[in-house]
């Protein structure tokens, strides 16, 4: 894999128009045309100064990267066809593991890495492909090692009364992982038994695990098989509010989530959800929808999360563990990034000199590969101010910061 170069170039379409001479010195520069060409998609990002811009260089000589994610011991996981791979801050390859089948990271306020991958398996004398989720400690040296296992169905407890299923098992994926405050663990999985019935949980639902591995419950109250604000059809990622970096006050102790849903049911309606946590002192804990994002305030945003069909397949989402939370929605239907505020308002807070003080939109895309398009981006996550999208089709690791970050 080709080392990164050991520093960042910020460029933005607006300094390019005021100071293009003072920063580069050549306004003939390839690398400068082409992020003029590509930032004036939108003429937002130039007109009014706000916007996402590119982190220069892009980590390059991926094979069809899916996943990126960066851990609380700072170094940054990337997953595509060879393996986990396994960098520091300046792109700089540590290490690769193989993991079978390996599609999501997350690592827990311990630093225990959870992988989720596939794991072959015998059952009644023949064997079997299944989900697995592989917990693993040190990945930040290379002395890391596999320390747990959590394998379907067995991680499940409601199917410890039922017998496995063959080839239905085997269609399930664990398809998201995300952890919380206190090292809890959710895992997002699909897979084709839904009966809500049936004693065992349906196979599109998302499972908690403790700390120590063990399987306390599942999200109760989503609907595994019809769309809605409580659907589960076909989850494809699940985030938490607490994240990097690590720190010891004021991380969020939130239960509550976002998730996509990437099912090909062309009448599933809201493909990005947010999930809040509540607990009835008669039946349990349960998960509801976050009705107030359907407050379609135009004089706040123009675009919104809950506007029904607004995305057609989005692959990975993620929240800003700061003070800002904004959500963040990778498509790869559409080729784009989308970024929202807590609230559900597409864009950015406009700066205190605006007197337009609706939301700034600063989501971008479209196919291609200049640094503002993508190929199917299938993974995003943010750290300290900076955006990381896993373009899987241009075998890239893009880096974004908004134009109002920078110093």
């Amino acid at each position: 894999m080709r080392k990164a170069v050991p520093y960042f170039i910020f460029l933005c379409a607006s300094f390019i128009l005021s100071a293009c001479n003072f920063l580069w010195g050549n306004k003939q520069d390839d690398t400068v045309d082409e992020i003029f060409r590509q930032g004036a998609i939108d003429p937002n990002l130039v007109s009014q100064n706000v916007g996402y811009v590119p982190v220069l260089p892009f980590f390059q000589g991926f094979v069809n990267p899916t996943d990126i994610y960066v851990g609380y011991d700072e170094m940054i996981y990337v997953i595509d066809d060879l393996g986990v791979h396994i960098l520091d801050q300046k792109g700089t390859l540590n290490a690769t593991i193989s993991i079978q089948g390996a599609t999501d990271i997350v690592q827990d306020r311990r630093l225990h890495t959870y992988i989720a991958g596939r794991i072959n398996v015998i059952r009644g004398g023949n064997q079997y492909n299944l989900p697995a989720v592989y917990r693993l400690i040190h990945t930040g040296s290379n002395n890391y090692k596999i320390i747990d296992t959590l394998i379907h169905p067995d991680c499940d407890v409601s199917r410890a009364s039922t017998s496995f299923r063959g080839a239905e098992d085997e269609q399930v994926k664990f398809t998201g992982l995300t952890t919380l405050h206190d090292n809890t663990l959710f895992v997002s999985r699909i897979g084709p038994k839904n009966d809500i019935t049936s004693f065992s949980r349906p196979d599109n639902a998302i499972l908690v695990f403790d700390a120590d591995g063990n399987n306390t419950s599942y999200f109760a109250g989503l609907s595994p098989t019809s769309s809605g604000l409580r659907s589960s059809m076909g989850i494809s990622s699940i985030a938490s509010q607490a994240a990097p970096p690590q720190r010891t006050v004021g991380i969020s102790s939130s239960r509550n989530v976002i998730i996509a849903l990437n099912d090909p049911s062309p009448d599933l309606e809201f493909r990005v959800l947010v999930l809040d946590y509540f607990e009835d002192p008669d039946l349990g804990p349960s998960y509801r929808e976050s009705a107030y994002l359907l407050d379609f305030d135009t004089s706040k945003s123009q675009r919104f999360l809950y506007q029904p069909f607004r995305f057609k397949s989005p692959e990975d989402v993620y929240i800003a563990p700061d003070a800002l939370q904004y959500f963040f929605v990778v498509d790869s239907g559409t080729d784009s990034f989308y970024q929202f505020t807590n609230k559900g308002y597409e864009g950015v807070n406009a700066p205190a000199t605006y007197k337009d003080r609706r939301q700034i939109i600063a989501s971008f895309g479209g196919s291609g590969s200049g640094p503002f398009q993508f190929k199917n981006p299938s993974g995003v996550c943010y750290f300290k101010r900076v955006i990381y999208i896993a373009d899987k089709g241009n075998g890239r690791i893009c880096r974004y910061k908004l134009s109002t970050d920078i110093e």
